[in-house]
C-alpha cells in the first residue's frame, strides 16, 4: 500500500483507481512473500541463524518470491500491479522484514520476555543442555537460572551455576520467579522432591522431563535421555484415519505436481546419463520400508555399473570415485532422487518422512542404536526433518544424529509439519547442501 502511494504520489487520480482493490493484491504479495520465506527457513523456531545467513535468506526470500509474482502476472495479467509498484514493494518490504526483525529481537530478546528455567539434577543428563544449548541462538525462549543438584548424585555443570541445596524447590523456584522445572536427574528412583514439584505443578511452573525439553527446544529426541516411557506417555505418532488420509492425500498431490514440473529434467537427465555411460539409466536398489518390509526404490543411476560389484553394501562417500561426472552433477541437485516420486505415486513411499535405508545397513544400525525400528512405523520419505538438519550421513555416528530428528519427526507430523518440510527443501535443494 505505501510503494503504490509512493509511485502515485504526482497522480492522484491514477491512485484512487488503484486503490480501489489494492487490499486483495496486497493479500497476494504478502502471501508470495511469506511462503517464500517460510522455504527458506525463516519461520522455523529450530533454525539457529547468525546475521549473515539471515540477510542471504532474506534476500534470496524476496527474489524468489518476487519471480513468483512475476509468473502469477504472467498467467492471471488482472493481478498485474505494475513494474514500479511491485519493485517498490518489494524494496520497502524487505527493509521493512529487516526493522521488524531486527526490533522484535531486540524487545523480546531479552531475559526479562523468555521463560526462566530451573534444571534439577546437575550431573550427565543436565550437563547436556550446557553442552548442546550453550549457544544465545540456541536459548532464544529461555533464560536458564540454575541447577540443583541431586543427593547423593555427580555433579558435572559449571559451579557458578549450581544453585543451594539448604532449601526447597518449591522455595527456590519462587524467590527466582522460575516458569519451568526440567528434571534431568541421572537416576530418578528414589531422588525426585515429589511434594516439593507437586507444590511448584500447584502455583503454575511447568514440570518438563528432560527428552520434552529438547524435544521443544531443540526439535529432537535425544536418545540417550529418551526411555520407553517417555515415548509412551509424551503423545504423538498420530496414525488416525483423518491423518492418514490426509497425508495420503498431500503425497499425491505433491507427487503429481513435482513430477508435472519436472518430467523434462528426468528426460533430460535419462539423456545425459545414456550418453556418457549407456544403461541402465535407473537404478533398482531395495529399501526398508513402513513396518520393515521391503521395496524396490528408483534412483537415476549416478555411480558406475560396477560400483557394487563384490556385492557389499558401502555409504556414498565425499567425492566418491565411483560417481560418473553425470552422477555427481545429479545427486548434488538431487535430480537422481526424482524417479522415486512413482515410489511415492505407488504407496511404497511418503512424499515426506524418515529416508529409507538399505536392509543390510537396517540390520546393523538396529542393533548398534536403540530405537532405530520406531522409524519404521511410518513410510519412507522423499525428504524429511533430519534432511533439513542434518548433512548426509555415512556412519553409525551419523544415523545415530539423524534419528533423533527422525524420531521428532515420526512423533509430531501433521499436515502443516509435512508443508513446511517440504518448502523448506527448496532451500535445501537449491545450496546443495547434505549431497554426496
Amino acid at each position: 500500500m505505501l510503494a503504490a502511494w509512493v509511485r502515485f504520489l504526482k497522480d492522484p487520480e491514477g491512485f484512487a483507481v488503484f486503490i480501489s482493490d489494492a487490499p486483495l493484491r496486497a493479500v497476494v504479495v504478502a502471501s508470495f512473500i511469506t511462503v517464500a520465506m517460510l522455504a527458506f527457513g525463516l519461520y522455523q523456531v529450530h533454525v539457529r541463524l547468525n546475521r549473515l545467513d539471515f540477510v542471504l535468506r532474506l534476500l534470496m526470500s524476496f527474489a524468489f518470491g518476487g519471480i513468483g509474482l512475476l509468473v502469477l502476472y504472467y498467467l492471471v495479467p488482472a493481478a498485474y500491479i505494475g513494474r514500479g509498484v511491485l519493485a517498490l514493494a518489494l524494496c520497502l518490504g524487505l527493509l521493512g522484514v529487516l526493522l521488524l526483525r531486527w526490533l522484535l529481537l531486540t524487545v523480546l530478546g531479552a531475559d526479562a520476555f523468555k521463560r526462566r528455567v530451573l534444571v534439577l539434577g546437575a550431573g550427565g543428563n543436565a550437563c547436556l543442555i550446557t553442552k548442546r544449548l550453550r549457544r544465545r541462538n540456541d536459548r532464544q525462549s529461555f533464560v536458564l537460572v540454575g541447577f540443583i543438584p541431586a543427593p547423593e548424585q555427580p555433579v558435572m555443570v559449571p559451579e557458578e551455576m549450581l544453585l543451594s541445596t539448604n532449601f526447597g524447590v518449591a522455595e527456590i523456584a519462587r524467590w527466582l520467579h522460575v516458569d519451568e522445572i526440567v528434571v534431568a536427574v541421572d537416576e530418578r528412583r528414589g531422588g525426585l522432591p515429589m511434594a516439593e514439584m507437586l507444590a511448584c505443578a500447584q502455583e503454575g511452573v511447568v514440570v518438563s522431563d528432560l527428552s520434552t525439553f529438547f524435544e521443544r527446544e531443540a526439535g529432537m529426541v535425544r536418545l540417550d535421555v529418551a526411555d520407553p516411557s517417555s515415548l509412551v506417555f509424551s503423545g504423538g505418532f498420530d496414525h488416525s484415519v483423518p491423518r492418514r488420509l490426509n497425508k495420503r492425500l498431500f503425497d499425491l498431490m505433491a507427487a503429481s505436481a513435482l513430477l508435472l514440473v519436472a518430467w523434462p529434467f528426468m528426460l533430460l537427465v535419462a539423456l545425459a546419463i545414456w550418453h556418457e555411460s549407456g544403461e541402465p539409466i535407473f537404478y533398482r536398489q531395495t529399501r526398508v520400508g513402513l513396518n520393515g518390509r521391503p521395496f524396490e526404490l528408483v534412483k537415476f543411476r549416478s555411480m558406475r555399473v560396477d560400483a557394487e560389484q563384490d556385492g557389499v553394501a558401502r555409504w556414498a562417500r565425499r567425492d566418491d570415485d565411483r560417481s560418473t561426472r553425470v552422477g555427481r552433477f545429479i545427486r548434488t541437485t538431487r535430480l537422481d532422487e526424482l524417479p522415486q516420486l512413482f515410489n511415492v505415486l505407488r504407496g511404497e513411499m511418503s512424499f515426506v518422512g524418515p529416508r529409507p535405508e538399505r536392509p543390510q545397513f537396517v540390520d546393523m544400525l538396529s542393533q548398534e542404536i536403540r530405537y532405530y525400528d520406531v522409524r519404521h512405523c511410518m513410510k519412507p520419505g522423499l525428504t524429511g526433518w533430519a534432511q533439513l538438519r542434518y548433512p548426509y550421513g555415512a556412519s553409525v555416528e551419523d544415523a545415530a544424529e539423524k534419528l533423533t530428528f527422525d524420531l521428532f519427526y515420526v512423533k509430531n507430523h501433521g499436515l502443516l509439519f509435512d508443508l513446511m518440510i517440504l518448502l523448506q527443501t527448496v532451500e535445501v535443494v537449491l545450496f546443495r547442501r547434505g549431497a554426496r
